[in-house]
């Protein structure tokens, strides 16, 4: 999405509750950034995830830790945040997952394919988003870019889990 939507998008956000006290992070593409009032705004790199995106990936998930039922969670998702945010799962690094993501690129796996192993080396994404941010409510506004609009493809689906892609993630990778 061009930077001005996403501009839009966010600043609506905090114009709407101007009376809430309302904080959160923000990703986007190098070269997109705008102030989005008092949300943090962060630069990461598209397609390939970088540093920046796991620096992304570490301070969404210090944003929603320790929250409460009294606490509401707004993910605003679209196209991208699969290399945007990133958290290496365990013990892993960014450089112990790039060959992975690599590889299901170089054998022309289907987005939903590569969403698939992408969710079992993260810490974040698969519905990971919303486990982190438990027992606060979540609610994930979403513009899709993904062939079906499934929103548990979108973004590699940080807020919305699937117990199949566990067994879909480990056949796909192992036939790359």
């Amino acid at each position: 999405m061009p930077a001005r939507p996403r501009l839009q998008w966010r600043l609506a956000l905090d114009a709407a509750w101007s009376d809430v006290d309302l904080t959160g992070v923000v990703v986007t593409r190098y070269g997109q950034y705008a102030s989005a009032g008092r949300v943090e705004v962060l630069e990461a790199a598209h397609p390939t995830p970088d540093a920046m995106s796991c620096e992304a990936g570490r301070r969404i998930l210090a944003a929603v830790k320790g929250l409460t039922t009294n606490d509401l969670v707004i993910a605003l998702m679209s196209g991208g945040g699969s290399s945007l945010m990133v958290a290496p799962a365990g013990g892993m690094t960014l450089d112990d997952s790039g060959p992975s993501n690599e590889a299901c690129s170089a054998s022309g796996a289907k987005i939903a394919e590569m969403n698939a192993v992408r969710k079992h080396l993260s810490a974040i994404k698969g519905g990971r988003l919303a486990l982190a941010a438990y027992p606060a409510c979540v609610v994930t506004l979403a513009i899709s870019d993904i062939p079906g609009d499934d929103p548990a493809e979108l973004a590699s689906g940080p807020t919305v889990a699937r117990l199949h892609y566990v067994s879909r993630g480990l056949r796909y990778y192992r036939a790359v």
